[in-house]
């Protein structure tokens, strides 16, 4: 079965004056597109407000008091934490904090602790640097 020609609209033939394209705007001229669809895509979506960018300041990993029995030997420094498996890298940030309780004494070094951590290490025997 042969297949039909598709009409096109606009070339003159036995429409008359306006070729069955309508008076005037868009549509009656040549070369017309409908406006862009990617603009009534676009004004679909809602507007976004508020913050829209990530934390550029990673928080501190908090550790509980109770956890450093994991930590090897008696000092605690960020090797030791990476050691362990605290943290992934010495350069992670990290804040030990006064959850559980500690028995054994230990020594803290460059590591921040909070004020119930540190006397919780002193009462058991240890300081913090």
């Amino acid at each position: 079965m042969r297949r039909q020609k598709e009409k096109r609209v606009g070339r003159g033939g036995k429409r008359g004056k306006t070729a069955g394209r309508g008076e005037k705007g868009q549509g009656a001229r040549s070369g017309h597109r409908i406006r862009p669809a990617e603009r009534d895509l676009i004004q679909r979506l809602p507007k976004l407000r508020g913050i829209k960018h990530p934390r550029l300041s990673l928080r501190a990993t908090a550790i509980s008091l109770g956890d450093l029995v994991r930590v090897k030997g008696n000092e605690v420094t960020r090797a030791a934490l990476v050691e362990s498996g605290f943290i992934m890298h010495a350069k992670d940030k990290v804040k030990i904090l006064g959850g559980g309780s500690i028995s054994r004494a230990l020594t803290v070094k460059g590591i921040p602790v909070s004020e119930s951590a540190k006397k919780a290490i002193e009462a058991a025997g240890g300081k913090v640097e």
